[in-house]
């Protein structure tokens, strides 16, 4: 289950990025600046917003004693900051000049890569803030970097469509052609697979481009052998290209976002969709992992990051549309049929089903002569999969209630609710999903943000049974 929790409206322009510490949530917008946000109630610290860039901040990432925060900008600098009172330590000026699209700190703090428009790749040393070395991409902008768990090497992407790998000398260790329509993104799982042959180390990479694929990579290290990347698979559950992409920091978990205005998240370790996000009303421009704590924040052009809460607990493969229990089937967006295509494992039809404008009451109503004539599915296997699936629906359809009356609906997990509980601030919660929300050291109110006076839980006997009255009446 994924629960959306917050939403930050502070910028006036579109996200471009944003980036967790452990205690910290970092933004940046076209709007020049970069909004900083504690963890505990998700208010913005007192020094926020950042101001120094004299244009659109493309990128922000923290250094990982979550001390520094570097931001990056059309006009051609990087910027470093004191994230414990706001101060600015260092403009880092691109040596051609070129907007830098792109910034990463190295694991051990070491050294910080900034990539631009021209495709020139700079190596800062973080200690004395001044350029290490200095490369460039063969082709193309530099749009996106990720360093591997150790340090030893990191990942380039550009609009040309090259995956480069380069060592802390900036050697260029190896480079692939990844994506024909340009590479947006990239990262690296931070839990490497060890073992194999000759002593090899595995790190898992996965890439997004814009030709709406994620490809999923083994980069296989060796002291030896050197280095050597390995395409694994290739995930297609987006109708547009994918601008971001992150692995949740156990690595069992990747997250994307996509100009189809969707997130998707994935189990890595089978490629299967765990959820499907389709809040935001415009592109999806980033999307990021708390490093300890279970949270997902989305950002989007439509100006507003999104703060998510994970379930971990519960088993989420096979999961249609978050709200799928309180609107009809043939009341179901697009957006919603792509998140149930997902979920049966038909991610391949997202595309097509929303080139011709397929939405609860068109699903509703398919037949085998209208996959044939009107979506043109030739093979008999992928029609015969399509339709036993929608008859499944079907069923659901007439067999449970379809509206469930929201009073009912828990305001965390958005579910019926069996054992109702008042907590302090008043609302009415499924017992089990409030004290999962308090013991999680959360001391605000799920529905309001405010603190919460006390942890205290009450017993809502009379809303218990008005569910109970509710069922029987639709069992009849």
């Amino acid at each position: 289950m994924a629960t959306l929790i917050h939403t930050l409206a502070d910028h006036s322009d579109d996200i471009n990025y944003c980036a967790f510490s452990s205690s910290c949530l970092a933004t940046c917008s076209l709007d020049k600046t970069i909004r900083v946000y504690s963890l505990n109630n998700f208010t913005e610290l007192p020094y926020s917003p950042l101001k120094g860039h004299t244009y659109a901040v493309h990128c922000c990432c923290f250094s990982p004693s979550g001390h520094i925060l570097a931001s990056c900008s059309t006009d051609g600098t990087t910027m470093i900051w004191d994230t414990r009172d706001g101060r600015m330590l260092a403009v880092l000026e691109q040596p051609s000049g070129s907007p830098v699209r792109v910034c990463r700190f190295s694991p051990e703090s070491t050294y910080l890569v900034s990539g631009a428009a021209d495709g020139s790749v700079v190596l800062w040393n973080v200690q004395s803030l001044k350029l290490y070395r200095s490369g460039n991409v063969k082709d193309g902008s530099l749009v996106a970097c990720a360093f591997s768990p150790n340090g030893n090497f990191f990942v380039t992407g550009s609009s040309c469509g090259d995956l480069t790998v380069w060592d802390d000398k900036m050697l260029c260790l190896c480079n692939e052609k990844a994506h024909d329509l340009g590479v947006t993104c990239c990262d690296i799982s931070s839990q490497p697979v060890s073992g194999g042959e000759h002593g090899f180390r595995y790190f898992q990479m996965a890439s997004g481009g814009q030709d709406n694929e994620i490809k999923l990579w083994l980069i296989l290290f060796a002291d030896f052998l050197g280095v050597e990347l390995k395409y694994k698979c290739t995930l297609n559950g987006h109708s547009a290209p994918v601008l971001a992409c992150a692995f949740s920091y156990d690595g069992q978990m990747l997250v994307s976002g996509s100009v189809d205005k969707c997130v998707i998240i994935y189990e890595t370790s089978t490629g299967n969709t765990l959820h499907t996000l389709s809040q935001h009303t415009r592109y999806v421009t980033t999307c990021a992992f708390a490093p300890d704590s279970p949270l997902l924040a989305t950002g989007s052009m439509d100006k507003t990051v999104n703060i998510w809460q994970l379930d971990l607990k519960q088993p989420c493969a096979g999961n249609i549309v978050e709200n799928a229990s309180k609107v009809a089937v043939e009341d179901w967006s697009e957006d919603d049929v792509s998140a149930w295509l997902c979920a049966q494992d038909l991610a391949d039809f997202v595309g097509l089903f929303k080139m011709n404008n397929i939405d609860g009451k068109e699903l509703l109503n398919l037949t085998e002569e209208s996959l044939i004539n009107e979506l043109k599915i030739e093979s008999l296997g992928l029609r015969r999969k399509v339709l036993q699936k929608i008859e499944e629906l079907r069923m659901k359809t007439i067999s449970v209630p379809v509206t469930i009356p929201d009073e009912f609906l828990c305001p965390i997990t958005r579910e019926l609710m069996k054992d109702p509980v008042i907590a302090a601030d008043g609302y009415s919660y499924e017992k089990e999903a409030i004290e999962n929300w308090i013991n999680s050291k959360r001391r605000s109110s799920p529905m309001t943000n405010l603190p919460l006076p006390s942890p205290m839980l009450i017993p809502n006997r009379t809303l218990k049974m008005a569910v109970s009255r509710w069922l029987e009446t639709q069992q009849k």
